[in-house]
């Protein structure tokens, strides 16, 4: 079991900017983002499956914000014309973690979404993703972006924003090709590298990339290579408070623990067990 939490704990290990708090927003406050393209019988049943109420705020994303943040990442045809992802974000006590859940997501992981909201610097939050039928779930990420800021009146930079969708894009791409559970073991060992070594240059961190890989057994391409190098070395100059990373990671191990004990997280752990490697060692480097 305590081998399963540790490796749980990767989900809050991304290279974070600074961690917003929720200013005067209460705990158990939710918002809801709907796509703009929803016909009416699809937004009935998104708000059905986010558990939705009455009282809660809505907030529209489109298509056009979707390609902001996407459209230097994927191709055009699969961004779509549509905006159709919806996702409900609700405020949690403080040092609670995040939590997501999805539904109807085909491409982007549970994990992959909790690790690009904490680059973001989004926290103490239960994140739910869905759409009325199967999509990628790219596009997801924009509209909780854009709901968190609204609701705590804290604005993202647009520069954080636009590395939390490249990070999600490429840990997506590189699970089609090596698996998610090996893409996400290699981001974990990269960054391992990044807080041990302090990679300055770019060729630094490219020996780094591939050491981490040949130690996993991953054969990357020169364009999966190149694409780490240039995420990287975007996430090693944001400005992390890794005080804050650190209350995170203690939050998070709460949170997994609690809910790990309960009949729904056995379930849980039965998808998740095999998902990460340990990263004991990484949590030492940052904090030691």
């Amino acid at each position: 079991m305590k081998k399963i939490i540790n490796s749980l704990l990767i989900t809050g290990l991304l290279l974070s900017v600074p961690v917003v708090s929720f200013a005067d927003a209460a705990v158990g406050d939710t918002i809801v983002t709907l796509g703009q393209d929803l016909k009416p019988q699809d937004k009935e049943k998104v708000l059905n499956d986010l558990g939705a109420s009455t009282d809660d705020q809505t907030v529209t994303v489109t298509n056009a914000e979707e390609y902001k943040y996407l459209g230097d990442f994927i191709p055009k045809a699969q961004i779509g014309s549509k905006s159709i992802s919806s996702a409900s974000i609700t405020l949690e006590e403080k040092d609670s973690g995040i939590r997501v859940e999805t539904n109807n997501i085909e491409w982007v992981t549970d994990e992959m979404y909790t690790n690009a909201l904490m680059t973001a610097g989004i926290k103490d939050a239960t994140i739910k993703i869905t759409a009325p039928f199967k999509v990628s779930g790219t596009a997801a990420l924009t509209g909780i972006m854009k709901a968190y800021e609204i609701q705590t009146d804290k604005k993202i930079p647009e520069e954080v924003k636009k590395a939390a969708n490249e990070e999600m894009v490429q840990t997506a791409k590189l699970g089609d090709s090596v698996g998610p559970e090996k893409a996400a073991a290699l981001m974990a060992k990269i960054k391992e590298g990044i807080a041990k070594e302090k990679p300055e240059t770019k060729s630094d961190l490219r020996e780094l990339i591939k050491r981490a890989a040949d130690e996993l057994g991953i054969t990357l391409t020169d364009s999966e290579l190149n694409s780490l190098v240039d995420l990287f070395n975007k996430l090693k100059d944001l400005n992390i408070d890794w005080g804050q990373v650190k209350d995170q990671l203690s939050a998070t191990k709460e949170k997994v623990t609690t809910f790990l004990q309960s009949e729904e997280g056995q379930s849980f752990l039965d998808k998740l067990k095999r998902f990460f490697i340990s990263i004991i060692d990484f949590i030492k480097s940052l904090f030691s």
